[in-house]
């Protein structure tokens, strides 16, 4: 088999189970920060220990994936010079300061007023550990964007030089807030939390299933259901963000998230497949709808796959497109296609689950016995905007392809010329076990946490008579 020899698809390979294995992590504990902080938010104004409790049981949860994330993310930075050592030769200088800024200015802050909130409740005024939860999720925030900041730079580069052996950053901010940077961040942080408030609804019908923690079950519901809401209805404006930049600056993208070989007007296929030998695409589409979405105009026309499978040359002529934008080279077509299509049906599933969730939370406000099948489908809900998350992700990285940075490093010459196929087959079996070991450990600390659920702190016994 080829996938076997070729050093670059193992490479890629690796580097996609790291990035798919970390990214189970990350989403959940920038999502589940801002649940920390509002749960310590309710405890400011209420003072019931119940919501102390909450603060507390959301903490430890966080914590758990954070250093997870933590461990995982310190592998794919490794792989750059291991796996990745043209790469890091050529972008270096740019990719390298976004990288630092992040530890610097994020992570440390994160861990510090983490560590407030672990340990020094009882040290501090309750106004300063409120501030301390808050920071938690800034600095979990400001560490995605650095993140985002780096991988968006690969996406669309500016502020730099091309100096032949190596890009050089000439312009920091216009490096920093190139033309997806903004749009791709909305999007992605968006996406985090919609995971982190599904994650809440399931531990609370989770709660609500097994008849135990029943009132913090109900907010637990309740919280997620109205994050959840707020936060897909906002998916929709930063959705038409990320597809503007994505028809400007990557029309071969652009075209193959609906397959579209012609130029003209791009349509939405409900459903569909691409064949890429005959260039055909065979669906049932909405003429125009991804036009529409990219432009709010139905009749914009796109470059197809055929004009930009070969063409290095402008394309002024399409409005919607920034000219001399791609320089030839489609991606895997079909692939990202289905990606896409799949990011689409599992974005309607979540607003499916969000009704269920409310219907469910009214049933229970009002004392009526809750139905087992409901309650079911929503302690399974967060599996849904997590494939949302990872499929959106190989949209976003297997559609940019061949480039690794776009129109600069394609990713064949990206890899370590000196890491050979057997050495990639090896490390893929070794993080597979490893990763699978530690996701079982994560797994039963989390599940185990969730199980014995909010503890309620006694209160101290008033002290007896003539003491």
């Amino acid at each position: 088999m080829e996938l076997l020899t070729d050093a670059v698809l193992l490479s890629r390979l690796q580097f996609a189970i790291c990035v798919i294995f970390h990214f189970l992590f990350v989403p959940l504990s920038i999502g589940l920060g801002l649940f920390v902080a509002l749960a310590e938010t309710r405890y400011y104004k209420t003072g019931d220990p119940k919501d102390k409790a909450a603060t507390k049981f959301w903490a430890k949860i966080f914590t758990t994936t954070f250093i997870i994330g933590v461990a995982t993310g310190i592998t794919m930075e490794f792989s750059f010079g291991t796996n990745w050592a043209d790469y890091s030769r050529y972008v270096g200088d740019i990719f390298g300061a976004p990288l630092a800024a992040e530890a610097l200015l994020a992570f440390f802050l994160e861990s510090i007023f983490l560590g407030i909130v672990l340990f020094a409740r009882e040290k501090i005024s309750k106004k300063l550990y409120l501030v301390s939860t808050w920071l938690v999720f800034a600095g979990s925030a400001l560490s995605a964007l650095w993140i985002l900041i780096a991988n968006s730079w690969m996406q669309t580069p500016a502020g730099y030089e091309d100096l032949g052996t190596k890009a050089e950053i000439t312009d920091f901010w216009g490096a920093a807030l190139n033309p997806s940077t903004i749009a791709r961040y909305l999007h992605t942080v968006d996406s985090v939390i919609i995971l982190a408030s599904f994650v809440v609804i399931a531990v609370g019908a989770y709660y609500l299933l097994r008849k135990t923690h029943v009132d913090a079950g109900k907010k637990f519901v309740k919280t997620g259901l109205i994050v959840g809401i707020v936060s897909v209805v906002l998916m929709l404006p930063f959705a038409h963000m990320q597809a503007t930049v994505v028809a400007e600056e990557q029309p071969a993208k652009f075209a193959a998230l609906e397959g579209q070989w012609e130029d003209g007007p791009a349509a939405f296929t409900i459903l569909g497949w691409v064949d890429e030998d005959s260039k055909t695409t065979v669906g049932l589409a909405i003429p125009g709808a991804t036009s529409l979405l990219a432009s709010f105009d139905a009749s914009t026309e796109y470059p197809g796959l055929n004009t930009t499978e070969n063409a290095v040359s402008s394309f002024s002529a399409y409005p919607g497109v920034k000219a001399e934008s791609y320089q030839g080279g489609n991606p895997p077509v079909n692939f990202t296609f289905q990606a896409y299509h799949l990011m689409v049906a599992l974005y309607l599933l979540l607003i499916i689950w969000l009704i269920i969730a409310g219907v469910t939370l009214k049933g229970a406000n009002k004392g009526k016995t809750l139905g087992k099948a409901p309650l079911y489908l929503l302690v399974f809900g967060p599996l849904i905007p997590f494939l949302c998350i990872q499929s959106g992700w190989i949209v976003a990285e297997v559609g940019r392809q061949p480039w690794v940075v776009y129109n600069l490093l394609k990713t064949a010459d990206a890899v370590s010329p000196v890491v050979s196929a057997p050495e990639l087959l090896i490390t893929i079996t070794l993080f597979v076990v490893f990763y699978l070991v530690l996701f079982i450990a994560w797994l039963r600390l989390v599940l185990g946490q969730i199980k014995k659920g909010p503890q309620v702190e006694e209160a101290p016994a008033a002290p007896k008579g003539g003491e």
